[in-house]
């Protein structure tokens, strides 16, 4: 019975998933499937012969191996490898090149023989790749073939640098990358201009051969092109699909990545649930979207031929659970987002007491404020609230070199316009340029400049906050450590980081607190300032002001809440959206091309204007009043 209930909850599923809670706990089952397998193969006097991948999906699993190497003794000198791909032209010694990302996640710190270790060559004369390609394939056959390979999987669904238009049968061979994948990879590039155009890469005919292929993918931002390959048809727009014609494959995830599979999304077309109210308010969204009917029109046979007649039966008759979430949903929308004082707040998302709330907003970046909420953060000030904003980080990696420079220049004109020694601003000056002309792609900036950026930052927030209404004894930067520690890498949660952010709290002692929720940025500041924060709340929970303060959670530039998941809906008019955009105008290095806009070429103004008025027209096709934009929180207890 247990299996037939599995098969019947997988039956979309086109071929084995393994879903674990969180990444660490999957990455460990990988390595430790890697592990068994070695000592297996040295117990026989054999190489354990294995496919390896690069990226931020291996790199917990990696980890994890060098624990076990370290802690438990599994030695790597019967381990041969070979890589599944390396970007071409590209230079081993390289901090972009997969060879030190090798080393430097696994190699440098096993006992493994490199002359056991194959990566394709990145520094190849071109006319002597598909020699070089050959010769690959043949040395994985005369090993007898691959015993493993281990997956990561690219949101155009590539797997290697298999990108789409690849044929099923294709061998290890130079291939054109698509611009999505340069444009994810150019972070550590320093800018899409500099990630190259082509790499070497193993074809899917080549994965395919491996006795064992496990495809990994962690985060929310892998939810979709996941679902597309479990799920989808297979296609060569989306080559990992062609692993459905495997029947050694799994796929293994988090909860984030397995979370758009029905099972997870849309579980009741594939099992009876546990209809709580939070299932039952998702599921009734997704019939009025699905069938384009505001939630009041819903009839019985609506609810039964999608799925949902279990529900129909326990909660029943319909109308009444139409009514009841249409309740809930109108009861999320409020003008009053710090509380409405002297009124009934048992209908309301937020508390009328007390009446004036101490308020901080936290900004991961100096413009996540009113680009995020600033229709909100507008609307806080204005209804006499002690509103506070905190940035949490200088944002100086994304400040255009020349910006820098122009305000420098600014700087010598109007020192000398006005008769003042300008001798070590000039020198600053002509070092900074000397800088510049030579600098590499992705170069850490000179200490001067990384200040320079800072500032222009700083003194667009502080514009921008003082636009919203804030006095300047109510802006805060915080400059986590954190973000300077590494340029194109953030550094773990330290204890600096945590005291910066408790201090704050200590000082404000606020009623409400909103922060980026965002947790699929691109650039990860999001997650661990969010995480610092987190830490920080932790540790202060036995204060006595803490009982009495609220989280609510933002979204950023890249997406927004669903409609099931918002807890707070705050309707901007015309007049505010008009308002915020002013506040997001004050950001003017961030305008008409920020330095790493993501994959969405809008500027952010347009994004976030675009987003609420999206997030009001799903309310309006609901059934509840038109609005020309709102803003979504979402709150999180802790």
């Amino acid at each position: 019975m247990a299996r037939l209930n599995l098969l019947e909850e997988t039956r979309f599923e086109k071929l084995p998933v393994t879903v674990y809670p969180n990444e660490e706990t999957a990455a460990k089952k990988v390595a430790r499937r890697i592990s068994d397998l070695i000592i297996r193969k040295q117990k026989n006097g054999e190489s354990a012969i294995l496919g390896l991948a690069t990226g931020a999906t291996p790199v917990g699993v990696y980890k994890e191996l060098v624990r076990i190497h370290k802690e438990e003794g599994l030695s790597f000198k019967n381990v041969i490898t070979f890589n599944l791909d390396e970007y071409f032209p590209m230079k081993p010694t390289s901090p972009q090149s997969y060879v030190t990302f090798m080393k430097e996640n696994l190699f440098n710190h096993i006992d493994i023989n490199m002359a056991n270790v194959h990566i394709p060559d990145g520094t190849l004369a071109i006319e002597t790749i598909h020699g070089f390609c050959l010769e690959y394939e043949k040395k994985i056959t005369s090993l007898g073939g691959l015993d493993l390979q281990i997956l990561g999987i690219g949101r155009t669904g590539h797997i290697g640098f298999n990108e789409p238009g690849s044929a099923p049968n294709s061998g290890t061979r130079l291939v054109t990358l698509d611009d999505l994948t340069r444009r994810d990879a150019s972070r550590d590039f320093g800018g899409k201009e500099n990630v190259p155009t082509k790499a070497i890469t193993m074809g899917i005919g080549t994965i395919f051969k491996a006795r064992e292929i496990i495809l990994m993918a962690w985060s929310l931002k892998k939810a979709s092109i996941i679902k597309k390959a479990v799920e989808g048809e297979i296609s060569s727009e989306v080559p990992a699909t062609y692993l459905q014609l495997s029947e050694n494959v799994e796929f293994i995830l988090d909860q984030d990545a397995a979370s758009d599979l029905t099972r997870f999304n849309t579980p009741w077309l594939v099992k009876d649930c546990i209809w709580d109210e939070q299932m039952v308010k998702k599921a009734v969204i997704w019939l009025a979207n699905t069938l384009g009917k505001p939630i009041l029109k819903l009839t019985e046979e609506d609810y039964n031929n999608h799925g949902m007649a279990q529900l129909a039966t326990e909660k029943g008759p319909v109308y009444n659970i139409n009514i009841h979430i249409f309740n809930k949903l109108q009861h999320t929308i409020t003008g009053w987002p710090g509380g409405k004082g002297n009124a009934d707040d048992s209908q309301r998302p937020e508390r009328a007491v007390p009446d004036k709330k101490r308020v901080i907003i936290f900004s991961p970046h100096p413009d996540d404020d009113v680009i995020s909420m600033g229709g909100t953060f507008i609307r806080l000030v204005d209804q006499g609230h002690d509103v506070h904003v905190a940035y949490q980080t200088s944002g100086n990696t994304a400040v255009w070199d020349d910006d820098a420079l122009r305000f420098v220049e600014f700087a010598r004109d109007f020192s000398k316009s006005i008769s003042l020694d300008t001798q070590k601003l000039d020198e600053l000056y002509l070092s900074m340029r000397n800088f510049l002309e030579t600098k590499q792609p992705n170069q850490a900036d000179t200490p001067e400049i990384q200040i320079l950026k800072g500032l222009i930052r700083k003194g667009e927030a502080i514009s921008g906050a003082r636009f919203a209404g804030l006095t300047d004894e109510k802006i805060h930067f915080m400059s986590l450590p954190f973000y300077d520690r590494g340029k194109t890498s953030k550094n773990p949660v330290s204890e600096d980081d945590i005291k910066v952010t408790m201090d704050l709290l200590e000082k404000i002692k606020p009623h409400q607190i909103f922060a980026a929720g965002d947790f699929a940025d691109p650039h990860g500041t999001h997650k661990v300032c969010f995480d610092i924060l987190i830490q920080a709340l932790e540790r202060l929970k036995d204060k006595e002001w803490i009982k009495d303060c609220w989280l609510w959670l933002y979204r950023g530039a890249w997406h927004e809440f669903d409609t099931h998941e918002i807890q707070m809906a705050v309707p901007l008019s015309p007049q505010e959206v008009e308002r915020k955009r002013f506040a997001i105008f004050k950001h003017q290095s961030q305008k008409d091309r920020p330095v790493f806009p993501g994959d969405d070429a809008r500027e952010f103004w347009v994004r976030a204007e675009d987003r609420t008025r999206e997030t009001a027209k799903a309310y309006d096709k609901l059934g509840l009043a038109e609005y020309e934009a709102m803003e979504a929180f979402v709150r999180w207890k802790f």
